[in-house]
């Protein structure tokens, strides 16, 4: 039968019509399990995504966490080396013997809570050791005060330079023969005053005509006193040295700036000018410790020597005894001056720093580097230099002698107790008065770690040094 209207066969229709239905219903599932698919993609993008986050999220945590314990780190080591100031500070003020500050192990691994500090300081009679302990700044050269003789006598020191020291601090505008004045300064392309004032720190050298990093640090570049393997390999590693074994140190370590002491006895009382007629003053003091026969021969000569060069010169020429000058030269001067600066302590000094004293050879600082480590000498009095020196020498050095010192340094390197942070800084304590006061401190971290490598290693690990058997820790009580 055919449909009038088209003219199409029923059973064609019919057939068609089902077939239309079967394709029907399989685009239907294609496109659910294209839907699927998709969302599957789309899922596992997702997951991709936030896995990623997650990843970068515990990268960033981790970061803020590492960053977070080492400025933790920073801080202890910050807050050990303050610690350690104190604990300088303490030794200073409470220090008794008139040498100088002794106990090289106390200034070694000292704990302070969970950190570690040490006061370094180089030594001079081996620089493949590494020695502790606080230095006396009365037992350097210093600056503003030493003559062209005795600047000349510092290692590695040249003529140019000693004379520009000198027009550097005077207060004129007068050029010393090879030195400098404002012109040479002004006409540089980075150009300065000549400053025609005293120098108030050490590395102030640097800007002075002649001066320079090789001349004040040698080869020491980290300053820590010790001949490191970058320091003696010529030129394959910074700084350039001569592979020679030794350690050319410059003489940073010889000079300072701050030396400077009031013209007062040990308890504090006014000095007698031997120069002026002073009352009584003298002979009342004179009087305690000669018999009265020899009293008047020795006024005698006081009145018709005037005046002293300095006190040596007084007891050579007054025919005092040792033991009668050691028991009067403290309450001795020659000056008027209230406050005398850059005086050595010859009690303390090294051996090249006693070597620039005026006219003072190699045989003579023998005698008085015999005579300090004798147990028999009493340090506590300048007179033992008199025992130690022929008069000439002994005169030549009297005006840049003494047995006393006010002002300390300390080279404190710091470490917090998990060996991530450390720190180092170089401080300058003056005592003079009642209550001690810091003068300087600087940062000298940049300069790397200037002790074994094995002590950091080890607290990372999280061994003691005391199981790393490296140090000896001391506790401070």
């Amino acid at each position: 039968m055919k449909d009038i209207e088209s003219g199409i066969d029923r059973r064609t229709f019919v057939k068609r019509k089902g077939t239309s239905r079967s394709y029907g219903v399989r685009g239907f599932v294609l496109r659910r399990n294209q839907e699927s698919g998709t969302v599957l993609i789309v899922t596992m993008w997702i997951v991709l995504v936030l896995a990623g986050l997650v990843l970068v999220f515990s990268r960033s945590m981790r970061v803020e966490a590492i960053a977070s314990a080492n400025y933790i780190a920073s801080l202890q080591a910050e807050a050990v080396a303050r610690g350690a100031a104190q604990f300088i500070l303490a030794q200073v003020e409470n220090q008794e013997s008139p040498s100088g500050l002794e106990g090289e192990d106390l200034y070694e691994a000292v704990e302070v809570g969970e950190g570690l500090f040490w006061i370094l300081r180089p030594s001079f009679d081996d620089d493949r050791t590494y020695s502790f302990g606080i230095r006396d700044e009365a037992a350097k050269i210093n600056l503003n005060s030493a003559s062209m003789e005795m600047l000349l006598k510092l290692p590695g020191m040249t003529a140019e330079l000693a004379a520009a020291i000198i027009d550097w601090r005077d207060a004129d505008s007068e050029v010393s023969p090879g030195g400098a004045e404002g012109e040479y300064y002004l006409l540089l392309s980075d150009p300065y005053y000549c400053k025609d004032a005293p120098f108030e720190t050490v590395e102030e050298l640097l800007l002075v005509k002649g001066a320079s990093p090789d001349l004040l640090y040698g080869e020491d570049t980290n300053r820590n006193g010790v001949l490191d393997s970058n320091e003696n390999d010529a030129d394959e590693s910074e700084p350039p040295d001569n592979k020679d074994g030794n350690l050319d140190r410059g003489f940073l370590d010889y000079i300072t700036v701050y030396s400077r002491e009031p013209n007062v006895s040990e308890t504090g009382e006014e000095r007698i000018n031997v120069n002026e007629v002073q009352g009584n003053a003298l002979p009342d003091l004179l009087r305690q410790v000669v018999n009265e026969d020899r009293f008047f021969q020795i006024m005698d000569r006081v009145r018709d020597g005037r005046p002293f060069q300095n006190i040596m010169d007084f007891y050579f020429r007054t025919g005092l005894e040792i033991a009668e000058f050691t028991q009067i030269a403290d309450q001795l001067t020659t000056t008027r001056d209230t406050s005398l600066v850059g005086l050595i302590n010859v009690n303390t000094a090294s051996r090249e720093v006693l070597l620039c004293l005026p006219e003072l050879d190699e045989s003579d600082v023998d005698a008085l580097i015999a005579k300090r480590v004798s147990p028999d000498t009493d340090l506590s009095s300048i007179a033992w230099v008199a025992e130690a020196l022929p008069q000439e020498k002994a005169v030549s050095v009297g005006r840049y002698i003494t047995t006393r010192s006010f002002q300390y340094s300390a080279d404190i390197v710091s470490v917090s107790g998990d060996g991530r942070a450390y720190k180092r800084n170089k401080t300058v304590l003056d005592t003079r008065d009642d209550t001690a006061r810091f003068l300087y401190w600087k940062d000298l971290t940049s300069l790397g770690w200037p002790l074994e490598s094995e002590i950091i290693s080890t607290l990372r690990s999280g061994l003691s040094l005391d199981e790393a058997a490296l140090n000896t820790i001391h506790r401070i009580p």
